[in-house]
């Protein structure tokens, strides 16, 4: 039973290599269900954290507690609760997808029944018996989901999953990274670089450079804590931007004659839109739009480097 609603807690976490930081005092805090985007440009420390959370390397420092558990003293236990595929999946391209299943399965111990259930979770099940030398990338890694879905884990971590992968299989891949807490009742651990990708999936997410962690949330979180863009119409623009700079605005006028405000929430679309009607200004164009997560995370990051 665990003894909190984190299946993944790190505690001071750190790791060294010669001089370098690859990770650096990381405390992460994973809650169970929904998929945790892990978010870091390449060199981040990104698969280093990985690594210690699956017991591949060892910290200097820290700790890892998966579903409530140190991992020191519990690695075998607690890994039977885990799937994870880190990297490309090492697979055999003279057998075919379900053999492949059915060598992982043995070891494992697992139920023969996982097999069909991995297979049709990743959409396999026509191609099960086509040899994979034959399969796309995009299948291989979707086979490499299958074989960490073999022991019905409660945590799936995955590094860097969409790699190498094409438009359409990235797609494939996102979709179904976004089904598998519903349908295989997982919580999903997803590091990755592609923002814009994770912002579609994620329901919390960590944002790691240089080894830190520099934001810890929910996407509403992150974006709560950033500005919102109002972009205003007004025929009167002179004397608006003059009006909302008095009021205490901050303005920004754009090439194509419109006002560019920088707000606190969408709201403040109300407040601005009745100050200038109130005003006797003509209001013709309203439009909030909030930053990417690209945009935040660039903003986070800047001026950080080394």
């Amino acid at each position: 039973m665990e003894t909190n609603n984190y299946l993944i807690e790190t505690r001071g976490l750190t790791r060294r290599f010669g001089s370098q930081r690859a990770v650096d005092d990381l405390n992460l805090l994973v809650p169970a269900a929904g998929v945790y985007g892990f978010l870091g440009p390449n060199g981040a420390g990104k698969t280093t954290a990985i690594r210690m959370q699956l017991g591949l390397i060892r910290p200097n420092a820290g700790e890892v507690r998966l579903f409530g558990q140190s991992l020191n003293g519990n690695h075998r236990s607690l890994m039977r609760r885990v799937g994870a595929l880190v990297e490309a999946p090492s697979l055999y391209p003279h057998l075919t997808g379900r053999e492949n299943l059915e060598v992982t399965r043995r070891l494992l111990g697992s139920d023969r029944n996982l097999i069909e259930l991995a297979l049709a979770t990743v959409k396999l099940t026509k191609d099960a018996d086509r040899r994979v030398r034959e399969y796309s990338l995009g299948m291989r890694q979707r086979l490499g989901l299958a074989l960490a879905l073999l022991n019905n884990p409660d945590l799936l971590i995955l590094d860097e999953p969409t790699n190498g992968l094409d438009p359409a299989g990235i797609h494939e891949m996102r979709d179904l990274i976004r089904r598998l807490p519903d349908e295989f009742g997982v919580t999903v651990f997803l590091s990755s670089h592609l923002l814009g990708e994770v912002e579609q999936i994620a329901t919390h997410i960590g944002i790691i450079h240089e080894g830190s962690l520099l934001f810890q949330g929910t996407l509403a979180e992150l974006q709560s804590k950033q500005q919102t863009q109002l972009t205003v119409g007004v025929k009167q623009i002179d004397g608006a931007t003059e009006f909302l700079v008095n009021t205490g605005w901050s303005v920004q006028r754009c090439a194509d004659d419109l006002l560019n405000v920088s707000t606190k929430a969408p709201d403040d679309a109300v407040r601005i839109n009745k100050l200038l009607v109130d005003r006797g200004l003509d209001v013709f164009h309203l439009a909030v739009s909030q930053r990417s997560l690209e945009d935040i995370f660039l903003s986070l990051t800047k001026g950080r480097s080394s």
